[in-house]
């Protein structure tokens, strides 16, 4: 009989900073726990081929980019019923050993729980707001266009829960897709991600869809990551457009 694994773990590569990458796999290498990750390389080129080759790491090659969800559930058919808790997990993240561990802990206290996700940190040590209400298009916009965010600042601060204690656990409407820890089972039935979305607004879907389970994700603080955000569509005028045709598809979806 096949050994079910206490953990697995996706991450999806493409235009990564080696070392970055490198503290990230490392550190869920370190995790005590029966666990595999798997690397779903998205470069035409294999980049990524035969640089991790521990026994834990299973490298997946696309061999053409085709995105952030899509990649993330080519590993759907290879952890149903063979692992008890799934992450999806970012390229840029560092975490301590015990972090998952106490999550899975959590997780486990109450069925009716499908996603958990820690307080997340720039590597300043400054807070990043990773639990937020779901999006209203013109909070998108005031955030995207500082010189019109003054204008929506009241919607600005709700949608990024600061009206609450962010020190203590509540059940969040959407916790970002950089660390999100799922029970499998969950993440098998709602067959992953919605794979229309490219790239950007894949992980606020995802928790609509854990919605339609009548299942909650708990944003716990007790625990820690290090996220490094790239932020790459305020920089990147391809991304931006990325993002802009993702934001119209989630609202044309869940409407406005």
């Amino acid at each position: 009989m096949k050994e079910i694994l206490d953990l697995s773990a996706s991450i999806v590569l493409y235009n990564e900073n080696l070392e970055e990458l490198t503290s990230t796999i490392n550190a869920f290498l370190n995790v005590p726990l029966k666990k595999k990750l798997y690397l779903i390389d998205n470069t035409n080129k294999k980049r990524f081929q035969n640089i991790f080759n521990q026994k834990d790491v299973e490298y997946i090659a696309v061999g053409k980019n085709i995105g952030f969800g899509a990649g993330h559930n080519i590993v759907i058919d290879r952890i149903k019923n063979n692992s008890n808790y799934h992450l999806v997990l970012n390229p840029d993240v560092n975490f301590e050993k015990t972090v998952i561990p106490n999550l899975i802990l959590e997780l486990s206290k109450d069925e009716s729980l499908s996603m958990i996700a820690p307080k997340v940190l720039f590597p300043s040590g400054e807070h990043q707001y990773s639990c937020r209400r779901y999006p209203h298009f013109l909070e998108l916009v005031a955030r995207r266009f500082p010189f019109v965010k003054p204008l929506f600042k009241p919607a600005v601060f709700k949608g990024q829960y600061k009206d609450k204690d962010l020190t203590n656990s509540f059940f969040a409407e959407y916790l970002a897709g950089c660390f999100q820890l799922y029970r499998t089972d969950d993440f098998v039935k709602i067959k992953g991600f919605d794979e229309r979305y490219f790239l950007y607004m894949e992980d606020v879907d995802i928790c609509r869809k854990i919605d339609q389970l009548d299942k909650k994700k708990l944003y716990y603080p007790e625990e820690v990551i290090f996220h490094v955000l790239k932020q790459g569509s305020a920089k990147d005028l391809k991304l931006f457009l990325r993002h802009s045709s993702s934001v119209i598809k989630y609202f044309v979806k869940w409407g406005f």
